[in-house]
């Protein structure tokens, strides 16, 4: 059995849930910092960034999720979730918990009514994975050690890096769960390399 953590501290959180229920997966909700410890690997959900990091600093969350990053725990940020996993964001001095190597532009497929859906071609998941994007970012640029998973019209969003796997997109909102199947297999991983 492998526990993993959705920060609960705003987003579809309840989607992701769902989406990561498998027999040998216990979903955590995670509502404090002290349960970090007792999860394998975390999703950071969609939302609004700027709110969901006021809430992590009300919380006392950010060194704990640093922490939990450096450890090498998987964490999967979707929409807000990546933006918040970047090391640089377009248009701000500082990134927010800053754990991967992509500069990440906020709302740049536009804002809510230029929200849409599309089928992806996902490195590793498949050819026909749906992507719904909302008010989505776009992941500009990716480092050196960064695996671009998927492009839409010319634009980065998704990408992995060692424990670390973003998508601008939010597939917590469909029923097509294979990107959470993904990262429940990469947590497995993380757990089978020796500490």
């Amino acid at each position: 059995m492998i526990n993993i953590g959705v920060l609960a501290l705003q987003g579809a959180v309840r989607e992701h849930v769902k989406a990561l229920q498998a027999p040998d997966v216990n979903v955590v909700v995670v509502k404090k910092s002290e349960q970090l410890e007792q999860i394998d690997g975390l999703v950071f959900p969609g939302g609004e960034s700027t709110t969901m990091r006021r809430l992590i600093n009300k919380y006392g969350f950010y060194e704990p999720l640093k922490h939990f990053a450096e450890k090498g725990k998987p964490v999967f940020g979707t929409c807000a979730g990546a933006i918040l996993m970047a090391k640089e964001l377009v248009g701000h001095k500082e990134p927010h918990i800053a754990v991967m190597d992509i500069t990440v532009e906020r709302n740049a497929f536009g804002r809510q009514r230029e929200s849409f859906e599309t089928l992806l071609k996902v490195k590793g998941i498949g050819e026909d994975v749906e992507g719904v994007f909302i008010r989505a970012p776009i992941i500009r640029q990716a480092g050196e050690g960064v695996d671009i998973l998927a492009e839409y019209d010319g634009e980065i969003v998704a990408a992995r890096q060692g424990p670390f796997l973003a998508c601008s997109y939010h597939p917590e909102l469909t029923d097509d769960f294979r990107m959470h199947q993904y990262f429940v297999k990469m947590v497995r991983e993380s757990m089978e390399v020796p500490a």
